[in-house]
This record gives structure tokens, C-alpha cells and sequence, in this order.
């Protein structure tokens, strides 16, 4: 895992494990693990595996985010322009690249909306996470729509998500303005680029 404070990770294993009244032996026979291999995870000198901090989490009654330090709280969405914030701070992401899809009457019984991640765009290296993810995250909500599984299950799945994907950093990059003469130029260049 890179981009990780492993002394602040460290720190808070430390103090889990202290209010949990465990000794770093207790903890590092619970985990398989050798008191040394503990001893240098709460010093930070050594990284912690994503499946350690889930196995951390389980014990230490936590969740792998808090370990990671990752804060899930986002701002509360108190407006549909909220949620549609977020939307407009998606596009600015590089290596994340989606189209957005209408159908609506007369042309389709339904009107429906939809964000598209091409997860084969070569352009955009974060769409196959994405794909992946949002396959991942239909299936998941499935099984709880469908009973098959608990939403205790399901809000650990979204911890394990979020701690997996806390080290894959993004860049927020705002579009550049470029002049009128500059703008109509590339608008002829795609228009031309229509052209059979």
C-alpha cells in the first residue's frame, strides 16, 4: 500500500489494541503473526496488508477505514444540488472519463439517464476500477434487495471497499479556458471529424 502514513496507522492499532486490553502478544497470536511482526506494524516500521487491517478491523472491533485513516464522513447532502456537485467534481478527475446517456420518449418507452464508464478506454486508467466497482456494488445490492444477505454484510463489504481503494490517489484537474478563436476552431475541426 503506498501514499500511507504507517506511523499514524500504527498509533491507532496501538490504541485499539490497548482499549481492546490486548497485549502485542495476545494481538499478534490472534493474527497470526510474530510479536516482532506486530511491534514494527505499530511503529509504523512495516506495511499493513489490506487483508491485516481487515483481520485488524474484526478484532479490534473497528473498521479498516478508521485504521487506514481514511475519513468516509463526507458533507451532508442536504440538496439536489448537492449530489449534482459531486457530479460536476467526478468530471474533473483524471483518468476517469464517462459518457451520459438519455433515452426518453418518443423514442424509448422509458426515460432513463445514465453515467457510462467504458472500463476498456485505454485514455482513462481509472474505468476499469470503476467498472469493477460498480459491478461489484450491483451485486452487492442485490443481495440485500433480495434477502440474501444482511446490511451489517453489506456495510462491511463497503469498509472493505474503501479501505482497498484509500492508496489509489486522484487528481482534480480544472478545465482550462481557451479563447473564442481557439474554441471555434476546434469546433470546425470536430464537426469535420463527423464527416464520412
Amino acid at each position: 500500500m503506498d501514499n500511507w502514513d504507517y506511523s499514524a496507522i500504527g498509533k491507532r492499532i496501538k490504541i485499539l489494541r490497548k482499549k481492546k486490553g490486548y497485549t502485542q502478544q495476545e494481538l499478534a497470536d490472534i493474527l497470526g503473526k510474530s510479536l516482532r511482526t506486530v511491534q514494527k506494524y505499530e511503529t509504523g516500521e512495516i506495511e499493513v496488508s489490506i487483508s491485516v487491517v481487515n483481520q485488524l478491523a474484526n478484532e479490534l472491533d473497528t473498521t479498516p477505514t478508521f485504521i487506514l485513516g481514511y475519513d468516509t464522513e463526507i458533507e451532508p447532502l442536504r440538496s439536489l444540488a448537492d449530489v449534482m456537485n459531486y457530479l460536476f467534481h467526478i468530471e474533473q478527475i483524471t483518468g476517469l472519463q464517462f459518457s451520459i446517456e438519455v433515452k426518453k420518449p418518443p423514442k424509448h418507452n422509458e426515460w432513463t439517464c445514465s453515467l457510462t464508464f467504458n472500463g476498456k478506454n485505454a485514455n482513462a486508467g481509472l474505468n476499469a476500477d470503476m467498472c469493477l466497482f460498480l459491478e461489484d456494488w450491483e451485486n452487492q445490492r442485490d443481495s440485500v434487495r433480495t434477502y440474501e444477505t444482511t446490511q451489517h454484510a453489506y456495510r462491511n463489504w463497503k469498509e472493505k471497499t474503501l479501505a482497498y481503494y484509500t492508496p489509489t490517489l486522484v487528481e482534480s484537474v480544472e478545465p482550462q479556458e481557451i479563447d473564442e478563436d481557439e474554441r471555434i476552431k476546434k469546433r470546425i475541426e470536430y464537426l469535420n471529424s463527423l464527416k464520412p
